[in-house]
């Protein structure tokens, strides 16, 4: 049985915290004084279902997780360590006349038996008022130690309401875990986010001053103190060292595995879109006054059953997906590609350079525009995070790039171009690394920026295909690009019509690779 309890009163500014309390059956040995509590944790999950055909990840076989563990330690919990409401290639869809943003995520995790998530940076990309909902629909327990809600009344805790009345998001947790021969204990908790989304309604506190102001109100009243993080792999060992009393770190925001130990904290980051999960095993030895953690990465494939109750959540959203792919003109099962090497959609590649992918999504947009003399991609359209496994379905290229937008064609003078591809350039690492046309090259120590091996023309017009993205002046480092700008020549009328490749790419590239496929 779970109660949960207050800690103490809020007041903004100080630690807020809340408690849970975990009984078991009544002892039947001798208290030993050591306890073992056990974290199931995900990370950056975007996918509601197992990807790869069905072979990998998937919020069900988490869900099979969590049960599997449960049955062993009765201490056993959920950890979402943030970014998970977006980006979804199903934010842009509808169901039951509002836009989804996450709702199909916080259902699926709710049903999985999701216990504690911070923030992520990417749950600020959705509106306030969408979030609101989202955190509103949550059956978990957030916890936002350096996150705050911004309001026109000031600066404020987020606030659940539901038919229980309102719970403000604590600074700081308490949990109170006792195992079946009596030992008793309190864990208290830590949520920091990374200050990277200024979202116009969140307002920031150094993540490293509170943690340490906080952990010193806990230590003395709980017998362990974890970190949940959404922070730069740094940040966190930045972290560690700050604040070297902390039991564990359960990170985020990487997507890649990661696993570290500074001093005595292990820093656990699972795979992300729920390919891998940390199960983490705290123990606590009360007489002792002490801790240890074995971390294990559990891979979650077709070895991992899928809980039939969230599945069945997973579908009914799979299937509200597919009615909104079909009006917008795809028919998300269709098999596209069946052979070939796996397409690299990985950020750390697409970011830093050109894969398969890229040259497949660059080729497609040229083939939609073939009057183009170049094309530009913004690296940060492409959301998959993760190599794309044979056969690609057109659900696979319409979650590769989940905000879609169409293709926009311009006519721009040479000199934007060139400081165009220079910003792109200097993007390295980032979102607005750009993708181009195959044709253009660039020459540090000869002629700069060519064209077909020709030097571009400052003063020459070229008719420019790109992401509609781009045109907004939105992406890193190009303010500058937008349709009010002087060496903008003219900006020609874009395609609404579903059977038009120009109208959004995602159909170009399925066009372009049943072609390819002939």
């Amino acid at each position: 049985m779970k109660t949960r309890i207050p800690f103490y009163a809020l007041v903004f500014a100080l630690t807020l915290s809340s408690c849970k309390t975990v009984k078991t059956a009544s002892p039947s040995t001798t208290d030993d004084g050591k306890i073992t509590v056990t974290f199931v944790q995900i990370n950056d999950v975007y996918e509601i279902a197992a990807t790869q055909g069905g072979k990998i990840g998937g919020v069900a076989r988490v869900a099979t997780l969590k049960k599997e563990e449960l049955a062993k330690n009765p201490n056993t919990f959920m950890v979402m360590a943030g970014d998970f409401l977006s980006p979804s290639v199903y934010n842009s869809l509808k169901f039951e006349g509002k836009r989804i943003r996450g709702r199909q995520m916080v259902e699926s995790l709710n049903t999985a038996g999701l216990d504690f998530a911070v923030f992520g940076n990417h749950e600020f990309d959705i509106k306030e008022d969408e979030l609101q909902d989202r955190i509103n629909e949550s059956t978990f327990t957030w916890i936002a130690s350096n996150t705050f809600h911004k309001t026109q009344s000031g600066v404020a805790p987020f606030i659940k309401t539901n038919s229980a009345g309102k719970e403000s998001f604590p600074q700081t947790y308490i949990l109170d875990v006792e195992d079946q021969d009596g030992t008793k204990a309190k864990i208290g908790f830590i949520g920091l986010t990374l200050p990277f989304n200024k979202a116009e309604y969140v307002s920031y506190t150094d993540e490293f001053e509170v943690a340490e102001k906080l952990y010193h109100q806990l230590k003395d009243s709980c017998d362990a103190v974890v970190a949940i993080t959404h922070l730069a792999v740094a940040e966190d060992h930045i972290l560690a060292q700050r604040v070297p009393g902390l039991s564990l770190i359960m990170g985020g925001h990487e997507h890649d595995m990661q696993f570290k130990k500074v001093g005595n904290i292990y820093i656990t980051k699972a795979h992300a879109n729920a390919k891998s999960a940390y199960v983490n095993y705290l123990t606590i030895d009360v007489k002792n006054k002490s801790t240890s953690v074995v971390p294990e990465l559990r891979m979650l494939d077709r070895s991992t059953a899928q809980d039939p109750a969230t599945a069945l959540i997973v579908k009914k959203w799979m299937d509200i997906g597919d009615t909104n792919f079909a009006a917008l003109g795809f028919n998300a099962q269709r098999i596209i590609r069946d052979e070939g090497e796996p397409l690299d959609g990985r950020e750390e590649m697409i970011r830093s350079g050109k894969t398969n992918l890229t040259r497949i999504a660059v080729a497609a947009m040229e083939k939609a525009v073939p009057t183009a003399d170049v094309v530009l991609l913004n690296s940060g359209s492409i959301r998959v995070d993760d190599i794309i496994q044979m056969p690609v379905t057109e659900y696979d290229i319409i979650r590769t790039l989940p905000y879609g937008g169409s293709i926009m064609e311009v006519d721009m003078k040479g000199s934007l171009l060139i400081q165009v591809l220079e910003a792109g350039r200097n993007n390295v690492g980032s979102g607005g690394f750009l993708q181009y046309s195959s044709a253009v090259d660039y020459h540090p120590e000869k002629s700069g920026w060519t064209l077909k091996e020709v030097a571009i023309d400052p003063k020459k017009t070229y008719h420019v295909a790109l992401a509609d993205f781009l045109m907004t002046g939105g992406e890193a480092n190009m303010g500058f690009l937008n349709k009010d700008h002087p060496d903008i020549i003219k900006i020609y009328p874009t395609s609404t019509s579903v059977t038009d490749p120009r109208s959004d790419s995602r159909l170009a590239i399925i066009k372009y690779m049943v072609e390819l496929g002939k």
